[in-house]
């Protein structure tokens, strides 16, 4: 069980929480949960494999990726990394796959693959929305 099993587990366990549902607000929280649900259980909407290059290297391709995929609208994305195993010391494109997500201005939660899909070798990302202007 991955921590996203864990997590969804979590939820459906506290997903009768009370929201006021005569409020905006409890029905915005209500339909981000769901929402995050939703998004966390779907397929990615594109994937990018980043075996064998350098940080630097890395770093420019997720740049692209990850501006190439919000201007397309994605909502899910999927980095194979590899799991570090040529790596000397902590796996550097793992770190620098997690350095960039905390940078990415439209990078929101993210989590390690299932096993069947890379496990520690890979990683998926939600992105953000737009802000909404009110």
């Amino acid at each position: 069980m991955d921590f996203g099993d864990i997590l969804n587990k979590w939820e459906e366990q506290n997903n009768n929480e009370v929201y006021d549902k005569g409020t905006e607000d409890g029905n915005k929280r209500k339909n981000a949960a769901e929402k995050r649900r939703r998004l966390r259980n779907k397929k990615p909407d594109a994937q990018i494999d980043i075996h064998g290059l350098t940080r630097d290297e890395a770093w420019d391709k997720l740049e692209q990726f990850f501006n190439e995929s919000k201007a397309n609208g994605y909502e899910k994305l999927f980095i194979i990394h590899g799991k570090g195993n040529h790596s000397t010391g902590e796996p550097v494109l793992n770190r620098t796959v997690r350095d960039f997500i905390e940078r990415c201005p439209f990078a929101g939660e993210s989590g390690q693959g299932k096993a069947s899909s890379g496990g520690e070798g890979a990683t998926w990302v939600l992105l953000k929305d737009a802000p909404e202007s009110e």
